[in-house]
């Protein structure tokens, strides 16, 4: 297995994430639109601008700075990262990472910190982590992607469930930025999970409901089936913020799925004359994929 040559996964990998998160923010916390969405928008419970992205990108782009400023994935360096973030703009955090962050900030371990937010919130099996972490996908081969990705997810949640299903996502996107097809991907992912749940739900993806809440395993499931069911970037991603709720992180982790698998070439063009932050973006992405492994 070799990575490619240019960067045109790796780019849609990241870019796909962000246009996902900005298609999908004016609809996040909201019943599916009576008309499809198609294009970018501006409202939305945060009132976001059009083309606007939110702590999905923010999050994922603070992973991918570390990776390249640390050579690899540093907690100290991530979590001062996240903290940043999360003083730039709380109002578009989580439950769990919002209560994580705070507590980091009066002094709290960030170990000790994503344990007292899962006891306190009963539960932290939210999707926080998975939309974060595909820069891991981008950046580790496919052996070393398990390992980090638990690490990373287990910053902010403390449910082992998070991070299984941002190893899932992860690994299929380290497997198709080095030349593997979207059902190779999958398979792989799919035998080298240890989650029973995760391997029920995302193994049989077709049988279940789509269901876009803020749960680890419904949300990416959500993802997952609407990529695995597309044949397009643009198909993928529209059907994947139009089932509404938690829309923008769905459509991120679908749009980082697609991006791994089409390409940057097949984001649509009047998307990224919409989206903000395109340049910006795409210089982090190709810094990412010159740091990465290439095997």
């Amino acid at each position: 297995m070799i990575f490619i040559s240019h960067f045109a996964q790796a780019a849609g990998t990241l870019l796909g994430l962000a246009v996902g998160d900005a298609l999908g923010a004016p609809l996040e916390g909201l019943p599916p639109p009576e008309k499809k969405v198609t294009k970018m928008q501006s409202g939305g419970i945060h009132a976001v601008s059009r083309g606007e992205y939110t702590d999905d990108t923010l999050q994922a782009m603070g992973l991918a700075r570390s990776l390249v400023h640390c050579r690899g994935f540093s907690p100290e360096d991530f979590v001062s990262r996240l903290i940043a973030g999360f003083e730039q703009e709380p109002a578009y955090y989580g439950p769990t990472s919002r209560m994580v962050f705070s507590l980091i900030r009066e002094g709290v371990r960030p170990d000790e910190a994503a344990r007292i937010a899962h006891i306190h919130n009963k539960g932290s099996r939210t999707n926080g982590s998975v939309m974060r972490g595909p820069p891991i996908g981008i950046f580790y081969s496919p052996p070393a992607v398990r390992e980090t990705s638990l690490a990373c997810s287990a910053l902010t949640h403390y449910d082992c469930i998070a991070g299984e299903c941002s190893v899932f996502v992860n690994r299929m996107i380290s497997e198709m930025c080095r030349g593997t097809s979207k059902m190779q991907a999958f398979c792989r992912a799919l035998d080298s999970c240890e989650s029973d749940e995760v391997i029920e739900r995302f193994g049989d993806f077709h049988a279940w409901p789509l269901e876009p809440s803020l749960d680890a395993v419904l949300s990416t499931h959500c993802a997952l089936a609407v990529f695995m069911g597309s044949e397009t970037f643009e198909q993928t991603l529209v059907r994947a913020v139009n089932l509404g709720g938690d829309a923008d992180t769905v459509g991120a982790i679908a749009g980082a799925l697609a991006g791994a698998h089409y390409g940057l070439v097949a984001i649509p063009h009047r998307w990224l004359v919409d989206f903000r932050h395109t340049g910006q973006v795409l210089a982090v992405a190709h810094r990412l994929w010159a740091a990465a492994d290439r095997v």
